[in-house]
């Protein structure tokens, strides 16, 4: 990643003053956790395979028990702090002139930092459901001994609680606290997170508003980025639980590192992800037959999520071999394009590359926050986008990249771009504002 960044620095971020810096949080080698107690109980045949899910599926095992759970916090937390402490001790000037830190985190470490960000613990959910239980209790009738004893309950459990808070106020007074992050948390970017899963099993359910606070408070974090691969196994959205109807709006596509002139992903259009029960906007002439032809239907300007770009390179080919009915048929009636709609240029590593996000007259799907068209609007929008989906490679074997996407996020160079675009937002708001002064 410090390679693919220093790159696309050079080549679109060499004008600003200020520069990025990326540090590695190297913290599991140092946790003893079993020891070798896992390694002695694994089989030998496919050892590299096995030792492959050791070392990844694992940890999400070591993560949920509660023997190792509070190591692997504490471990991460100690890290962060140690070499933010560090940096800030080689560079004085960096708190001074107000210096920002994103975090980027991948697969469970972006579970582990967002729990340690809003100090989610599994003991207080425990707490809210025996207090659920009690609730309960209260509203159904019960005998007098049970009553009685449930009172007597109460008052133990009240007691209890002032012992407790007495013994951490001795406790705070001569031992310190466990260490929190020394820093504002400015950008918060997960690479293939299974963080959705996680809040979704602890209750997590969508609301009514479109803010980021729903699930991490903007006081914590400025900015939460949910970055993935479209075939990574591990990933999941998290638009979905902060506004519902988002599961069938598209992620944000992120743009390729050699576009020209990309749209800004703050002016990028959401879209509708499955347009099956909306009508198409085929012309009375077209609509004599079931499927579109493939000579009025530009497959390729019309890139739909959900498809790889293998699958849409199929489709050209079938097209231009006259294919219209069969697999073709099927590939086109997805991808089929109104003769009446006007075309959006495509050129490679282009305008294509803001294409999926800009798709504003995609069959069907017509853009939601400005559309003109009759179709109901939602009433709530999210104050930021926080899902930004990778684009499949043109020869890319969904098998295949099912397997390898999961790990390749760190030396993809889309994603170091989309990374220092963020990252340098406000110092090239002004560099721009500047120029446009000076003009």
């Amino acid at each position: 990643m410090r390679d693919t960044a220093r790159k696309i620095e050079e080549k679109y971020f060499s004008n600003l003053a200020t520069h990025v810096e990326f540090l590695p949080v190297e913290w599991r080698s140092k946790l003893t956790l079993d020891g070798d107690t896992v390694d002695s109980i694994t089989p030998d045949k496919v050892r590299g395979l096995r030792d492959m899910l050791n070392s990844s599926a694992m940890d999400i095992m070591y993560y949920t028990s509660p023997l190792y759970r509070d190591e692997l916090v504490k471990g991460l937390q100690q890290e962060l702090n140690r070499l933010y402490t560090l940096f800030c001790s080689r560079n004085p000037e960096f708190e001074e002139k107000g210096g920002k830190v994103s975090i980027v985190s991948h697969s469970l470490g972006c579970v582990i930092t967002y729990d340690i960000m809003t100090g989610w613990n599994p003991v207080r959910l425990y707490e809210q459901l025996l207090q659920k239980e009690e609730e309960e209790l209260e509203d159904r009738w019960m005998s007098y001994e049970e009553q009685r004893l449930l009172e007597e309950l109460y008052i133990t459990k009240q007691r209890l609680r002032e012992i407790e808070e007495r013994l951490h106020g001795l406790k705070a007074s001569t031992v310190s606290k466990p260490p929190v992050l020394k820093f504002k948390v400015e950008n918060f970017f997960c690479m293939g997170s299974p963080l959705a899963v996680f809040l979704a099993l602890r209750g997590i359910r969508p609301g009514n508003s479109g803010s980021q606070d729903h699930i991490l408070p903007r006081t914590i974090c400025n900015r939460l980025l949910n970055i993935f691969h479209p075939t990574d196994p591990v990933a999941y959205r998290l638009e979905p639980l902060i506004l519902k109807h988002y599961s069938n709006i598209s992620p944000v596509q992120i743009h390729w590192y050699n576009t020209a002139n990309p749209l800004p992903y703050e002016h990028m259009k959401p879209s509708f992800l499955n347009p099956t029960k909306e009508p198409t906007s085929v012309t009375d002439s077209e609509s004599v037959s079931a499927v579109p032809s493939p000579t009025t239907s530009p497959v390729m300007v019309r890139r739909h999520y959900g498809e790889s770009i293998t699958n849409i390179g199929k489709a050209s080919i079938l097209g231009a071999a006259s294919i219209g009915k069969g697999l073709g048929g099927m590939l086109f009636s997805r991808f089929g394009r109104s003769s009446t709609t006007t075309p959006q240029t495509l050129e490679t590593g282009k305008d294509g590359a803001e294409g999926d996000d800009k798709k504003a007259t995609t069959v069907g799907t017509p853009p939601f926050p400005h559309s003109g068209s009759s179709f109901l609007e939602p009433a709530v929008e999210l104050e930021h986008r926080i899902d930004f989906e990778l684009r499949e490679g043109l020869v890319e074997s969904r098998y295949w990249s099912a397997v390898t996407s999961h790990t390749a996020y760190w030396s993809s160079l889309d994603i170091a771009l989309f990374l220092l675009t963020f990252m340098y937002k406000h110092d090239q708001e002004d560099t721009d504002k500047s120029n446009l002064d000076a003009i």
